[in-house]
């Protein structure tokens, strides 16, 4: 894992709109998992892509084990952080050829083993054409929970120290999201991961917990603390937090 810093993070998408971000500031370990939580619209998904670099802040600064993301390259950094989100971008070729996008390289057991990993194994064996399978245009033929996890095996085969994980799975059906969770806790191991969190199992279990809500870091700390000290957050775990 590494460690992340953001410092008095400002960022709007355009230059007179009101600030999607706004002078925000947590500090993950390295090895932790810290949940991000808040209503929709508080930023949590723009966080991720200044994270990856999509886009980068007005003012502010990001450091990846106190480096700069501006100072790393484009591949370093890529290569560093795995984005696991909610829509899983799939490509019309066959399930071996989807998982192993990142990294073209790795051996046929490599990509099985990222497979089982990610619970996908099981449900690949079962197509008559196995791992040879395409999955059609965007993965038509597969469910949102198989895109999900071949997505995760994907991210597997990359080896990131760091991890994005958007918890996003409401379109999955129980079973599907029990092996999505296992899949998570495999791979979370041993790296830093950040998750925009939507289940009370992921929060109870977070490190630590950052409330964002409309740009703002408006509390830190651990569910309990929370609970304690937090209106908002009392509110999420009421009505967002979700465990099936």
């Amino acid at each position: 894992g590494r460690s992340i810093k953001l410092k008095n993070v400002r960022f709007s998408y355009a230059q007179a709109a009101k600030p999607v971000l706004d002078g925000v500031s947590f500090e993950v370990k390295r090895g932790q998992m810290v949940a991000i939580v808040g209503p929709s619209g508080a930023g949590k998904s723009t966080l991720f892509h200044l994270l990856l670099r999509f886009y980068d802040p007005v003012e502010g600064t990001i450091k990846l084990d106190n480096i700069d993301l501006a100072d790393i390259s484009f591949a370093d950094l890529r290569r560093s952080i795995g984005l696991v989100a909610q829509d899983a971008v799939m490509f019309n070729a066959t399930v071996a050829e989807n998982i192993r996008y990142g990294r073209p390289d790795a051996t046929d057991a490599e990509v099985r083993a990222a497979a089982k990993l990610a619970q996908a194994h099981d449900f690949i064996s079962t197509f008559s054409e196995g791992y040879g399978t395409m999955v059609g245009e965007r993965g038509v033929k597969l469910s949102g929970g198989q895109r999900q996890r071949l997505a995760i095996a994907r991210t597997i085969l990359c080896k990131p120290d760091v991890l994005l994980l958007d918890e996003a799975t409401s379109h999955l059906d129980a079973e599907s999201e029990n092996k999505l969770q296992a899949a998570f806790k495999e791979i979370m191991q041993h790296r830093t991961t950040l998750v925009i969190a939507h289940r009370l199992a992921t929060v109870r279990a977070a490190d630590l917990i950052v409330v964002l809500d409309k740009g703002h870091v408006v509390a830190q700390g651990t569910h309990q603390q929370l609970l304690r000290k937090n209106d908002l957050y009392r509110r999420l775990a009421q009505l967002q937090f979700v465990d099936k």
